[in-house]
C-alpha cells in the first residue's frame, strides 16, 4: 500500500507508515497522572502513579521503537501506561525527532539529553536519583544501550540502576548472522527493512542497501577486529538449528564504506563497545524473541556483557516475534506472549 501511494505522489512510504501507526487517543488513566511536558526542548510524557509511596519512586526513561524513523508518544501510551502502572514507578517516554528527516545522532542526542535531565531533577518527580532505569524497544533498545554507554564514563551524575533491552538493534556490520536468515522474511522486521532503517538513520536515505545486506561496506581488517564480538561463534549452538546457510563474503567496495563508516560508531552500533565501557554497564536485562531478524544482536550483547561481568536477566520469546511487546493489547487483537514479555520486565523492574 505504501508503494502504491509513493507511486501516485501522495505521500511518501515513510509518511504513510507514520500515519498507520500513530496510535489512538486514550481516555484518562484513573490509576496514573500524565502530563505533556518538555525536557532541554525534547517533547516527553511523564506518567506519575497516584497512589500514595511509602518512598521515592523508581523512574525509567522510555525510547519508543520504530526504526528511528516511526513511533510516537501515541504508539506507545498503552505500555508506558502499562509499566507504570503496574511497577509502580514515573515513566518519562521520550519523542526524540525521527529519521531521515533527523538523522543520527539527532535521535541519540535528544535521549541523553532527556535522561541527564531527568536525572538532575528527579526530586520534582518524587523519584531516587539512585534508582532511574533506561529502557527502550527494537530501536529505542538501540538508543537505551548507547545511552547507558555514554553515561557509564560519567562522575558528575548518579550511576543508571539498569539498562532494559526489548529486542534492541545493537549493530549494523553482519546482516547476515543466523537469526537474519531464518528470520528474513518474517513479520514485523524483515531482514531488508532492518537494514532500509539503519540507512535511513545514518544517512537520510537507504542508497547501498544491497551491499549493506551483502557485506560489501566493511573493510575486511575490521571485520576482523570486530569479529569477537560479532560472530555466529558467540551465538549458542541452539539457536543455530533452524537453517542456516553460511554466506561467502562479499568483495569490500570502498566507497560504499565511506559512506557508512560510522556504522562502527559505538553510540550508533553499541555492540562495538570497547570492553572498557562494557565493564562499566548497570545491570542489565534483555528481551529476545526466537522469530525475529534482530535476536542474535540481543544474544551478542548478552554475551559481551556477561563477559565483563555485568549481571544479565534475559527473558527469551520462544514463539515471540519482533514488535510483539506493543501488541500485547492491540485493536482488540490480543498476543499472550507479548504480555508475558511485558510481565517479564515488570518483574525485573520490581527486583531492582
Amino acid at each position: 500500500q505504501g508503494r502504491i501511494l509513493e507511486k501516485t505522489g501522495l505521500c511518501s512510504q515513510i509518511t504513510f507508515g507514520r500515519y498507520v501507526r500513530q496510535g489512538r487517543k486514550l481516555g484518562l488513566d484513573p490509576k496514573l497522572f500524565i502530563q505533556d511536558l518538555q525536557f532541554n526542548k525534547v517533547p516527553v510524557r511523564v506518567y506519575q502513579p497516584k497512589a500514595n509511596s511509602d518512598g521515592r519512586r523508581r523512574g525509567i526513561i522510555f525510547f519508543h521503537g520504530g526504526g528511528w524513523v516511526f513511533g510516537s508518544l501515541d504508539t506507545y501510551e498503552k505500555v508506558c501506561r502499562y509499566l507504570s502502572r503496574e511497577s509502580e514507578s514515573v515513566v518519562v517516554s521520550v519523542q526524540y525527532r525521527l529519521a531521515p528527516e533527523h538523522k543520527y545522532p539527532a535521535a541519540y542526542e535528544d535521549c541523553l539529553d532527556v535522561t541527564v535531565h531527568f536525572m538532575n531533577n528527579t526530586e520534582h518527580y518524587g523519584v531516587d536519583p539512585a534508582s532511574v532505569i533506561v529502557c527502550g524497544d527494537s530501536a529505542g533498545g538501540n538508543l537505551a544501550a548507547a545511552v547507558s554507554q555514554t553515561l557509564a564514563g560519567r562522575s558528575d551524575l548518579p550511576r543508571l540502576r539498569a539498562q532494559i533491552l526489548i529486542y534492541p538493534g545493537l549493530q549494523a556490520l553482519d546482516f547476515n548472522l543466523p537469526s537474519y536468515h531464518q528470520n528474513r522474511g518474517v513479520p514485523l522486521l524483515f531482514r531488508e527493512r532492518a537494514a532500509f532503517f539503519a540507512l535511513q538513520y545514518l544517512n537520510g536515505h537507504a542508497l547501498h542497501m544491497q551491499e549493506v545486506l551483502e557485506g560489501s561496506h566493511i573493510p575486511p581488517d575490521m571485520r576482523l577486529k570486530y569479529r569477537k564480538w560479532v560472530s555466529p561463534d558467540n551465538i549458542p549452538e541452539k539457536f543455530k538449528v533452524r537453517g542456516v546457510k553460511p554466506l561467502r563474503p562479499t568483495d569490500f567496495i570502498a566507497e560504499v564504506y565511506e559512506t557508512v563508516k560510522r556504522f562502527c560508531e559505538p553510540n550508533l552500533c553499541p555492540l562495538l563497545a570497547e570492553d572498557a565501557v562494557v565493564h562499566q554497564l548497570p545491570e542489565s536485562f534483555i528481551l529476545t524473541c526466537e522469530y525475529d531478524v534482530l535476536r542474535d544482536d540481543g544474544l551478542l550483547y548478552k554475551k559481551r556483557l556477561e563477559d565483563n561481568g555485568v549481571r544479565v536477566t534475559w527473558y527469551h520469546l520462544e514463539d515471540g516475534f519482533h514488535g510483539i511487546i506493543s501488541l500485547y493489547d492491540y485493536c482488540g487483537f490480543s498476543f499472550p506472549s507479548g504480555k508475558r514479555g511485558l510481565d517479564s520486565i515488570v518483574n525485573f523492574l520490581k527486583t531492582l
